[in-house]
């Protein structure tokens, strides 16, 4: 209770502050309370026509930095994601790249494998047909040389005996002389 007393004359003493320092600078009430709602008005003007709109605009501000900044984050995983599959389709194209080089690797080998085949075939059909050549010519020479040998034996003969022979003798020493050369 003694508080009560206390507040109470505490605030009427607080109130004589009030009305003597009001004296003090010349406060009229009707002007002050005109004041007052000047005030008021003016206040509730700017909180309605001006704060409140530029709080509104911020708030769109504020939503279109937040919405900036969560696309930036999705580009930024989009462009993540394109860098993984542009790295992805390279080591595919790579792999590609090899096999095909691989591949023409092998066809290249399996070529010069079947070309050196055929060199080596024509080769010996060359040796082959060469040898056949030189066995005619062989063949072809030995007769030219018997039947060189058969008129040189037949001349010899003729000169040595000093009588001309006649187509049978001529034959008979031939054949003689055929045998020992087949011998």
């Amino acid at each position: 209770m003694n508080h009560l007393i206390l507040f109470a004359s505490l605030g009427s003493d607080l109130a004589e502050t009030a009305r003597s320092t009001a004296e003090k600078f010349g406060l009229d009430a009707p002007h002050f309370i005109a004041q007052v709602i000047s005030f008021s008005l003016v206040c509730g003007c700017l909180v309605l026509f001006a704060y409140k709109p530029i709080l509104k605009v911020l708030a769109e501000r504020r939503q279109q930095i937040a919405d900036g900044l969560a696309n930036a984050e999705k580009i930024k995983q989009e462009l993540a994601r394109t860098e993984a599959m542009r790295k992805e389709v390279l080591v595919q194209a790579n792999v590609q790249a090899t096999a095909l080089i691989e591949e023409a690797r092998a066809a290249a080998a399996r070529l010069r494998e079947q070309e050196t085949q055929k060199a080596i075939a024509q080769a010996g059909q060359i040796v082959a047909k060469a040898r056949e050549a030189t066995a005619v010519e062989h063949v072809r020479m030995l007769a030219e040389l018997k039947q060189e040998i058969l008129s040189l034996v037949v001349r010899a003969t003729s000169a040595a005996t000093g009588k001309v022979l006649t187509a049978e003798d001529q034959q008979r020493l031939a054949e003689e002389t055929r045998r020992q050369l087949a011998a």
